[in-house]
Parts: C-alpha cells; sequence; structure tokens
C-alpha cells in the first residue's frame, strides 16, 4: 500500500455509497417496509415476494431501460410497476404508493460510516471536498450540508463513472486542475481506476478486504476514511 505524503492536493472527491454510508443495508431496510405496505394493501403480492425478488426485478429493469430513463427515482418506480406485474397484480397507483415508502426510508434511514463526519470536518479546514456519485443521495438528504463544495451526480449530467467524461466534468466543477484533486472510494473499477484513467490520483477505500491482490496498479488503499488523515 502506497502511504507516501501527498502535498499538492487542493481538492478531495468521495464517493457515496459503500464509501459514506452502506447503501446495500439502507436499501434491504426501505425494501422492508415496502413488504410492510405491501402486506396492509395487497396480501397476495405480498405472499408473492421478497426483498431478494424484488431486488432482482430492479436489477432486471435497470438493464432493460438502460439510457431510457436519466433518473434513479423513475427507474425505482418503473421497477416497483413491473414488480407488481410479475406477481400477476398490476397496479401502477399502488406501485406509486410504494416507491414513495420506499423513497422516503431510503434517504431518511441513512446511516454514515462512523469514520466519515470526523474524516470530512476535518479535511474540510484545509480541502475542497466533493461528492461524486452514480447514485442519488444528496447531501442534504443524508445529513451532509455544507461538508461538499462541489457535487456530480451522474443522473444530472448523463454520463456515468467510470467514464473519462464523468471526471472531465467533476474537475470543471471543482474548480481546480486535475493534478490538484484526489478522488476516494469502494469501487475499483469506477472510483480507482476509473480516476486514474482520467488523469486524476485516487485512493480505493477497500472496506472489506479480500485476498485477492487488485488487478491493476492503484495509487493508495486505505481501509477506513481516517487512514486519509495519516498521509494528507
Amino acid at each position: 500500500m502506497n502511504m507516501d505524503k501527498i502535498t499538492d492536493i487542493k481538492a478531495i472527491s468521495f464517493d457515496g455509497d459503500q464509501t459514506l454510508w452502506d447503501f446495500q443495508k439502507v436499501m434491504r431496510h426501505s425494501l422492508g417496509y415496502v413488504m410492510l405496505e405491501l402486506e396492509k394493501t395487497d396480501p397476495v403480492a405480498a405472499s408473492r415476494l421478497d426483498i431478494n425478488k424484488m431486488i432482482e426485478i430492479r436489477d432486471r429493469v435497470t438493464r432493460e431501460l438502460s439510457g431510457k430513463f436519466t433518473h434513479l427515482e423513475t427507474l425505482r418506480l418503473e421497477a416497483f410497476k413491473q414488480t407488481l406485474r410479475d406477481v400477476g397484480r398490476p397496479d401502477d397507483t399502488l406501485a406509486t404508493r410504494l416507491n414513495e415508502v420506499y423513497l422516503k426510508h431510503r434517504f431518511e434511514d441513512i446511516e454514515l460510516y462512523d469514520d466519515v463526519l470526523p474524516t470530512l470536518q476535518t479535511l474540510k479546514k484545509k480541502y475542497a471536498l466533493g461528492l461524486l456519485s452514480n447514485g442519488n443521495s444528496y447531501p442534504e438528504r443524508c445529513g451532509l450540508d455544507n461538508i461538499f463544495r462541489f457535487v456530480v451526480f451522474a443522473q444530472d449530467c448523463g454520463v456515468e463513472k467510470p467514464a473519462p467524461e464523468f471526471y472531465r466534468i467533476a474537475v470543471e466543477k471543482s474548480g481546480f486542475k486535475k493534478e490538484e484533486l484526489l478522488h476516494v472510494g469502494d469501487s475499483l473499477e469506477n472510483d480507482a481506476i476509473g480516476a486514474n484513467n482520467a488523469g486524476i490520483r485516487s485512493v480505493w477505500l477497500n472496506r472489506q478486504p479480500s485476498l485477492l491482490e487488485p488487478h491493476a496498479k492503484i495509487d493508495y488503499e486505505i481501509r477506513t476514511l481516517t487512514e486519509l488523515l495519516e498521509f494528507l
């Protein structure tokens, strides 16, 4: 793990899901509330579903509608509509209600990892911080108001990480040169390698290290965000 001191960085960007909060946890938590709502309003549909099946259908709809829907909330609604169709209980009005329940808990119940706020509050004193995400958890929705100076969401700019164009937009939004930007994220492909391919140094946040070595050269690897403070 490269831990050389970095002295010429002026801005640091962060991924959101699985970097600052556990998206998988809050997604399943929110779908649990969807199941409760479904059990009340359509027990037959509820008896034919579980959380894993809803996730499978959502993933299938995402593949089928790739490039057709920009906003993830619209995509989630289409997934609920298809879910009810798949179990023989088509009801777009109910799908809209399920989407409302999901989104309420999806954003209100986000829990930041313990190392997030202490690290960001410390770094904010010296660096311009940014949030770069393929998701849709805007800072004001997850308790991170007044932390980030620049924010880039794929659904707003029409291009996703790891595309170099996404990172070009991020550099432009930051107001700094790409050589002055450091990107931090949990995805080896989207964050670490994606940023590198755009000429930006990166830190791979590997919260759950495996025995496998990265298949590509990376600049830095850390286990917790707190480790950033050791070499910045």
